[in-house]
C-alpha cells in the first residue's frame, strides 16, 4: 500500500493552502505581497543558479532602434510612441530550457526581450516567439520550469517529467501545440515574430486607459527549420543562431520587424467572453486588429558580448508614464522575480551598468551596495521627504498606468467570471483553423517525436487523453504513430 500524498510545506515547515493560486484580491485582482509562499517560492528558485540566468540562459543580441510611423497616442502618453520619435533599444533573443552552451537549435520558445532607452526612462517588454505561455499564474513557474530541464540524479533531460507536468495543468495545451508546431523550431531569431505576449494598461494624456498586446512581426518573413534539420545542426553548430544574427548585422543586412499592437477599451475586459488578461489565451484579430505603431531595426553588434549581452537585465517592473500592468497573475509575479533575479545574479546595483544604465536622468534615493558606481554630490539628501533640495515624486509625471478597478476578499482562485475560459479551446482552433494540412502533419509528426520518449503506460494514455481534448483527430492521429513503449513502469513515483 502506498504512502498518503504529503503535504506541501513551506522552508520552515507550515503547510501550504496552494501550490496552483496565488492569493489575490478576488478572482481577477492584484496578488497581495502577503502571501508569503509565493514570495518564498520565486526568491528561492531566483537563487537556484549561479551565475547563468535560471531560464533563458542561452542567447544573444543586438542594438538598435524603434521608429514610430503611425500616431497611437490616443491611446498612451508614453514618450516612446508618440509620432516621428526615434529611440534606441536592446533585443535579447534566448533559448528557454536550455543552459550556456546548449544547442541553439533545440525546440524551444524563444525568448524575445526588449529595452527601450526612454527619454522618460527605460522600458522593458519582456517576451516570447509565441504569443500566449504554459501557465498562467506565477506560483506554478518554478514547478514548470524544473519539469523542462534535467533529473537531480542523472542530470538528464527527460519526456516523462516534461508530459506529466503539461498534462496536469491542462491551461499548457495552447503553449505546447505551439511549440510542438512549426515555430517550436525557427529558422533564426532574425525569422521569427515577437510578442509582449502579457496584456498591459496603456494611459493617454486625458487618463483614458486601455489594454494592450504587443506583436512584432518580422520583415525576414517566418523560416522554419524541420526537426531533421535542427537535429543536424545542433550537432554542427551549437551556436547557429547567435552566428546568423552577428554575421548578418556585421554584412550590413540589419534584421527589423513591424511593431503593432492590439488595443482593448478599458471596459471590454469585464464583459469579455474569455479573460483577457489570461496568459494562455491570445485575443482574436478579428475582435481586436492590428495597429501598426513602428518599425525595429538592430544595427549594431554589441562591442563586448558579457558586459553588453550577458550583464544585460530585463525586468517587467521597468515601466514608464502611460505604460503599467494588469491583472495578468503571470506579469504580476514576474514583476517581482525578474528585478529580484537580476539583483542576485548580476547585483543589487546592476542598474548602473552602461547597458542598463537609463539615458534619461536619474534621480534616486537609492544608494550603496555591492559595486556601487553612481552616486549624488555629499550635499545631496538620502532620504525622502526632506528640506534641502532633494528630488520629490510627481503623481503628475509618473501618472496613474497599471491601476484598475478592484474589490474582493483575499482569494486563491483563477478567474471564472468569462463564459470561454477553458484550456483547449484556442489550441484546437490552432490546429483546426489556423494550420493547414502540411503544417498539422509536421505538427502530429513533432508530437509523436516527442512522445515516444515518455516511458510510462498511464502518462502516455494521459498525454493522449490530454492531445485529444486539444482535437479528437488530432489525438487519434498521435495514438496512431507512437510505438509500443519498450520497458514499461507501473508508476510515476521516482
Amino acid at each position: 500500500m502506498t504512502n498518503p500524498t504529503p503535504t506541501t510545506t513551506t522552508n520552515s515547515g507550515a503547510p501550504v493552502a496552494s501550490d496552483q493560486h496565488s492569493q489575490s484580491v478576488g478572482a481577477d485582482g492584484a496578488i497581495a505581497l502577503v502571501d508569503h509562499y509565493l514570495v518564498e517560492k520565486l526568491a528561492q528558485f531566483n537563487r537556484e543558479r549561479v551565475p547563468e540566468r535560471v531560464v533563458h540562459a542561452k542567447g544573444g543580441g543586438a542594438f538598435g532602434r524603434l521608429v514610430v510611423k503611425e500616431d497611437v497616442s490616443a491611446y498612451t502618453r508614453a514618450a516612446l510612441f508618440q509620432p516621428g520619435t526615434e529611440t534606441e533599444l536592446l533585443i535579447r533573443f534566448s533559448s528557454v530550457a536550455g543552459e550556456q552552451g546548449s544547442p541553439d537549435t533545440w525546440r524551444d520558445p524563444r525568448g524575445f526581450a526588449v529595452k527601450f532607452y526612454t527619454s522618460e526612462g527605460n522600458y522593458d517588454l519582456v517576451g516570447n516567439n509565441t504569443p500566449v505561455f504554459f501557465i498562467k499564474d506565477g506560483i506554478k513557474f518554478p514547478d514548470f520550469i524544473r519539469s523542462q530541464k534535467r533529473l537531480p540524479g542523472s542530470a538528464l533531460r527527460n519526456h516523462d517529467m516534461q508530459w506529466d507536468f503539461w498534462t496536469l495543468q491542462p491551461e499548457s495545451a495552447h503553449q505546447v501545440t505551439w511549440l510542438m508546431g512549426d515555430r517550436g523550431l525557427p529558422a533564426s531569431w532574425r525569422k521569427m515574430d515577437g510578442f509582449g505576449s502579457h496584456t498591459y494598461q496603456w494611459t493617454n494624456a486625458a487618463g483614458e486607459r486601455f489594454w494592450v498586446k504587443y506583436h512584432f512581426e518580422t520583415n525576414q518573413g517566418n523560416h522554419i527549420l524541420t526537426q531533421e534539420q535542427a537535429d543536424t545542426i545542433a550537432g554542427e553548430d551549437a551556436d547557429f543562431h547567435r552566428r546568423d544574427l552577428f554575421d548578418a548585422i556585421e554584412a550590413g543586412d540589419f534584421p527589423s520587424w513591424e511593431l503593432h499592437v492590439q488595443v482593448m477599451p478599458y471596459e471590454d475586459a469585464k464583459t469579455y467572453r474569455f479573460n483577457p488578461f489570461d496568459l494562455t489565451k491570445v485575443w482574436p484579430k478579428g475582435d481586436y486588429p492590428l495597429i501598426h505603431v513602428g518599425t525595429v531595426t538592430l544595427d549594431r553588434n554589441p562591442e563586448n558580448f558579457f558586459s553588453q549581452i550577458e550583464q544585460a537585465t530585463f525586468a517587467p517592473s521597468n515601466f514608464v508614464p502611460g505604460i503599467g500592468p494588469s491583472p495578468d497573475k503571470m506579469l504580476q509575479a514576474r514583476i517581482f522575480s525578474y528585478a529580484d533575479a537580476h539583483r542576485y545574479r548580476v547585483g543589487t546595483n546592476h542598474a548602473d551598468l552602461p547597458v542598463n544604465a537609463p539615458k534619461s536622468e536619474r534621480s534616486t534615493y537609492s544608494k550603496e551596495g555591492a559595486m556601487r558606481t553612481s552616486f549624488s554630490s555629499p550635499d545631496t539628501p538620502v532620504y525622502a521627504p526632506n528640506s534641502f533640495g532633494g528630488p520629490a515624486a510627481s503623481p503628475e509625471q509618473a501618472g496613474d498606468a497599471g491601476n484598475w478597478a478592484q474589490d474582493g476578499e483575499l482569494v486563491r482562485a483563477a478567474a471564472t467570471l468569462h463564459p470561454e475560459d477553458d484550456d483547449f479551446g484556442q489550441a484546437g482552433t490552432l490546429v483546426r483553423e489556423v494550420l493547414d494540412d502540411a503544417a498539422r502533419d509536421r505538427l502530429v509528426a513533432n508530437i509523436v517525436g516527442h512522445v515516444s520518449g515518455v516511458t510510462i503506460p498511464e502518462l502516455r494514455e494521459r498525454v493522449l487523453a490530454y492531445w485529444r481534448s486539444v482535437d479528437p483527430q488530432l489525438g487519434d492521429r498521435v495514438a496512431a504513430g507512437l510505438p509500443e513503449i519498450a520497458s514499461p513502469r507501473s508508476t510515476l513515483r521516482r
